[in-house]
């Protein structure tokens, strides 16, 4: 991947901001429909921490490096360009369409714009989280619930979330503890003592001091009292935070979600913004690698149909005003081909 937009072109008809599983769907598909993608990725990748992905069919188990760089090389041979930078701002030219700057200084044009940066994992403020996570402090049981079951396995209790993980993860392990970290046993409802209870799952009061780590492996939970229970896998609800602030400036709706606000998307993933589309974890926290593909998909067919159709109404409109004969129209075609390499 290129490390500044030096070779850019001036314009593109697609500009993706995200180089993920959406935004590299999205670009597979317009490339393959002979578009002119250019792709800006940061390498901030949400699942970077985790050494493997799960979930995706004939790609389980990949490591999300070796899956992301798999899928640049594929979108590259349909002409896809891709640089990594950061953009700055994503601003509408007043004719439907953007002028887009990167954090090197190169702006581009783009006749549309996928928004594909995904979210921002905020994780709780318990001593040992943050260096422990995507590895034995996991968050999602679809995501990494096989490679730990069986395991004794800790889940911190948040309000917001609930007693939801403890229940998901009794389906993987009956060694489960619910650690309330100083909620007050009297604010869990009798109704989750209940389902709890019947699924074997233990309660634990008490404030958490830390992880108990050794030989680099977490062996344990400690509670500020100095009490020790053996765990070697711990499960945290996580803020999730969309990576939005194009869209906010943009102008894109948004809508409250469970996990907070989170931008307003029509099935093809097109923003309240005309032209723009935002796509993954940007428009939903409970976008898996395999749901974000999906998504890039389907915007970067949708893109690519309404361009066409745009295109050949307008086409139409100059033929109907005199300005292409048929014989022109196809020199411009071939001149295109020409310039696309075909």
């Amino acid at each position: 991947m290129s490390s500044t937009g030096k070779d850019m072109k001036d314009a593109y008809e697609v500009v993706v901001v995200g180089g993920g599983a959406a935004g590299l769907s999205a670009a597979l598909i317009l490339g393959r429909s002979r578009r002119s993608v250019l792709v800006i990725d940061a390498g901030e990748p949400r699942n970077a921490p985790a050494a493997h992905m799960h979930g995706y069919p004939s790609r389980d188990g990949m490591p999300p490096g070796e899956f992301l760089a798999e899928v640049r090389r594929e979108v590259a041979e349909y002409g896809v360009e891709l640089v990594r930078d950061r953009v700055t701002a994503a601003e509408s030219d007043g004719s439907g369409e953007f002028d887009v700057t990167l954090a090197d200084g190169g702006r581009v044009h783009a006749r549309r714009l996928v928004i594909a940066t995904g979210l921002v994992d905020e994780l709780p403020d318990v001593p040992g989280v943050a260096e422990r996570w995507g590895r034995d402090v996991l968050h999602c049981p679809f995501c990494h619930g096989w490679e730990v079951r069986d395991q004794p396995i800790g889940v911190l209790y948040r309000k917001a979330s609930g007693t939801h993980q403890a229940l998901l993860f009794s389906q993987l392990s009956d060694d489960v503890t619910l650690f309330l970290d100083g909620v007050d046993e009297d604010e869990l409802p009798d109704a989750d003592w209940q389902t709890l209870a019947s699924a074997g799952v233990s309660v634990v009061s008490g404030k958490i001091d830390g992880l108990v780590v050794a030989d680099d492996r977490l062996t344990g939970v400690r509670l500020a009292s100095g009490r020790e229970f053996a765990r070697s896998v711990f499960v945290v609800p996580t803020r999730m935070v969309p990576r939005d602030s194009l869209l906010s400036t943009l102008g894109a709706r948004t809508h409250e979600t469970p996990a907070g606000p989170f931008v307003d998307v029509d099935p093809t993933g097109q923003t309240s913004v005309p032209g723009v589309w935002a796509v993954g974890n940007a428009a939903g926290a409970a976008e898996q690698v395999v749901n974000a593909a999906s998504a890039g998909y389907r915007a970067g067919a949708f893109i690519n149909a309404q361009l066409v159709t745009f295109d050949a109404a307008r086409g139409a409109e100059l033929r109907r005003a005199g300005v292409f004969s048929p014989e022109g129209e196809r020199a411009v075609a071939r001149a295109r081909r020409s310039a696309d390499g075909a």
